[in-house]
């Protein structure tokens, strides 16, 4: 037979393919399938010999392998009028011989990838090519092979041919992640923004579940393409002799020479900050390579490290921090140059804690440069030392001279990203708690602000479920907080109220048992809030009661001793939706407690219609309270009967019946329902009226 040419390859592996198959059929042990196949081997052969009018014969054929997995020859022959089940057979063993030439190949080509892995692994990045191309002539459809080439290529800085290798390795899995990945490297090492851009969204189509990977790859692209464009426009005015281009470079030349007074660099620091004015500046500044010239003096150098003592030291030490803070200003690519420079950044967290207040002050405008955007953030949390950095923030705190709400803005910003919060975890307790807990202590009028944006940098890492967990068992959480609740209650601090509450609303969710023992004082002063006159209090007032309540029962028994539940009634009667949903757990929860409870709500609320009212709602959190909290009362003698006639049967058959409803609901529903039937039997006539009885015994799995 004549030489395949490779576009012929895939019809003839076609053929392979269902010769396979139908070797397989003739192997079966199902006569009908047997007998079909048997069929289709006379038509084969028929076929065949129609082709060739005397004898037909499949000679040792070599297949050219370039780019695909078949080598190695096929041989079996057939005359005219041989059996075809010999035939079959020849075909089989030729498919068998096949397999195991492919195996051998396989594991040739599997050695050859870890061989060139353990080259990658060390930086030996032109072995690991060789070890892999070796690999590639073994097997051409191994995927992986591709893959890893393509990322020693890019190591090589040869992105055509790690683009080429993306293209062969897609052609084995058009799904291959890996391969977009390293393609839209590639492309962007070319500044081909539009390929780049593309790559990653495909991988968007595959895997939708890498939303989060696919936009850091864009955020990437995006900031190469603008980089690229600054550098573009900065080269152009460069090129036609602009005055304000070419001032940048002529300062950076005066800055360059050594052995200047302090003075002489103070003001040639300044005079450039003033130069660069926009992002062309920045650029131009960049690439004329002011980073090193600037970070290369001894004199600034030992300003920034606070070993100078020259005079104006602490002048020229605030001057370079304010160019620093004006070249990375909205300018990725110089935040990412500045730290990474291992002095510097060293230098950048020590400054914090510098004797001048100018020196500090500057230091924290540069952070919050860098904290107002998530690349900056992610810049300094890659780059900085961060628990230095926080311990130096909160000394920031402490110190009355120093500018402690700009250090807590750098923190706030920070604390808004997951992976700052889970390196804080373990050392929360340590490094944050106690100086909060401080401030709730001792705090004044001219500190408020500081608690306002501590408060709410605290309540950012309590996102974090470990960090929550770990503040609700910190007894001097609670016992600061409650003695705050206090002193804010007056007017010139009440603005610390409400955030306060906030916080101690999501800490309490936890459980611990420094919560019960803090339970009964903070009850007691949320009580009293509950007739404040401002409504944004008592709905956090009694959202805090609906969580501590649940965890002491003295709590319970001390609020109801003070009138909490005719205040709750109150606040149902005229709540918001989040007031009501507070306030129906809370009085559930207070119904549960006693007799005497529920006596009380029987009196004031008349024929329960503030409680039967809430049955209406479409939240379904208000709904199973409602339904919890009359299922409590109708265990009062006489409480049934005063329903007979009302709304309240339908209403609860309605949410026992609705298989959409959250379970609670529907067993809370059920049970007051029971309740209902059991304490009046005209109840138990009106539900079967209503055909209820069948839907309250399908509930009774629920309860």
């Amino acid at each position: 037979m004549e030489l395949y040419a490779n576009e012929k390859l895939e019809t003839f592996l076609r053929n392979v393919d269902h010769t396979s198959e139908l070797v397989m059929e003739l192997n079966s042990t199902d006569t009908a399938t047997h007998e079909k196949a048997v069929e289709r081997a006379d038509r084969l052969v028929a076929s065949m010999q129609e082709e060739k009018s005397c004898k037909s014969v499949i000679n040792r054929t070599v297949i050219n392998n370039s780019h695909s997995s078949v080598s190695g020859t096929v041989t079996a022959t057939c005359e005219p009028g041989e059996n075809p089940e010999i035939f079959m057979k020849a075909l089989e063993h030729d498919a068998e011989e096949r397999k195991q030439r492919r195996q051998i190949k396989e594991k040739k080509a599997s050695a050859l990838k870890d061989k060139g892995n353990k080259a990658f692994a060390v930086g030996d990045f032109e072995s690991a090519v060789r070890a892999y191309t070796e690999g590639l002539e073994q097997l051409r459809d191994m995927q992986v092979l591709y893959t890893n080439r393509a990322q020693a290529f890019i190591r090589l800085n040869k992105f055509k041919e790690a683009i080429s290798d993306c293209e062969w390795a897609l052609k084995c899995n058009d799904k291959c992640i890996k391969a977009y990945v390293l393609m839209g490297k590639a492309h962007l090492a070319l500044r081909n923004f539009t390929e780049s851009r593309q790559c990653y969204e495909k991988i968007m189509n595959i895997a939708p579940e890498r939303e989060g990977m696919v936009k850091d790859y864009l955020t990437r692209v995006e900031l190469e393409q603008r980089k690229t464009l600054q550098e573009e426009i900065a080269q152009q005015e460069l090129k036609e002799g602009k005055e304000e281009a070419t001032r940048v470079p002529d300062l950076l030349r005066n800055l360059a020479k050594s052995n200047e007074l302090n003075l002489y660099y103070c003001g040639g620091v300044e005079l450039l900050t003033q130069a660069i004015r926009d992002s062309t500046g920045q650029a131009i500044f960049r690439l004329n390579n002011g980073f090193s010239i600037i970070t290369g003096n001894d004199s600034i150098r030992r300003c920034l490290a606070q070993t100078s003592k020259e005079a104006s030291s602490d002048e020229l030490c605030v001057s370079v921090l304010r160019l620093w803070r004006t070249i990375c200003n909205g300018n990725e690519e110089n935040q990412q140059l500045l730290l990474d420079c291992l002095s510097t950044r060293e230098q950048i967290v020590q400054l914090l804690t510098s004797r001048s207040s100018a020196v500090q002050q500057e230091c924290l405008a540069l952070l919050c440069v860098y904290s107002h955007t998530q690349h900056g953030r992610r810049v300094v949390m890659e780059k900085l030392n961060l628990y230095r950095m926080v311990e130096n923030l909160m000394e920031c705190i402490h110190n009355e001279d120093a500018p402690g709400i700009p250090a807590l803005a750098v923190l706030e910003n920070l604390a808004g990203e997951k992976k700052f919060r889970t390196q804080f975890r373990e050392t929360f307790t340590e490094v944050f708690a106690p100086p909060f807990e401080h401030l709730l202590e001792h705090f004044s009028v001219s500190s408020q602000d500081l608690l306002l944006d501590f408060i709410s940098v605290v309540g950012a890492m309590s996102l974090d479920e470990v960090i929550s967990k770990n503040m609700a068992s910190r007894k001097e959480f609670w016992r600061s907080s409650s003695a705050a609740m206090v002193r804010c209650a007056s007017c010139e601090y009440r603005s610390i109220l409400y955030p306060l509450l906030g916080l101690m609303i999501n800490t309490a969710s936890n459980p611990a048992p420094a919560i019960q023992e803090y339970a009964v004082e903070s009850c007691s002063r949320c009580v009293v809030l509950l007739s404040d006159p401002d409504g944004g209090i008592i709905t956090r007032a009694v959202g805090l009661l609906s969580v501590m309540l649940l965890k002491s029962s003295a709590a319970t028994h001390e609020v109801v001793q003070q009138g909490v539940v005719k205040k709750l009634l109150k606040i149902l009667k005229g709540a918001g939706p989040t007031s009501s949903r507070y306030s129906i757990k809370a009085l559930a929860v207070c119904t549960a407690s006693s007799k005497q409870v529920r006596e009380e709500l029987l009196k004031l609320d008349k024929k329960l219609m503030t409680v039967r009212k809430l049955l209406a709602s479409t939240d379904e959190l208000v709904v199973g309270n409602a339904a919890l909290c009359l299922g409590h009362c109708l265990e009062v003698q006489g409480a049934a009967a005063g329903l007979l006639g009302t709304d309240c049967l339908p209403n609860l058959l309605r949410h026992a019946a609705d298989g959409s409803a959250r379970t609670d609901v529907q067993k809370n529903a059920a049970i007051a329902l029971g309740k209902l039937c059991k304490a009046d039997p005209r109840h138990m006539e009106k539900l079967r009226e209503l055909h209820g009885l069948k839907i309250l015994h399908s509930c009774m799995k629920l309860i």
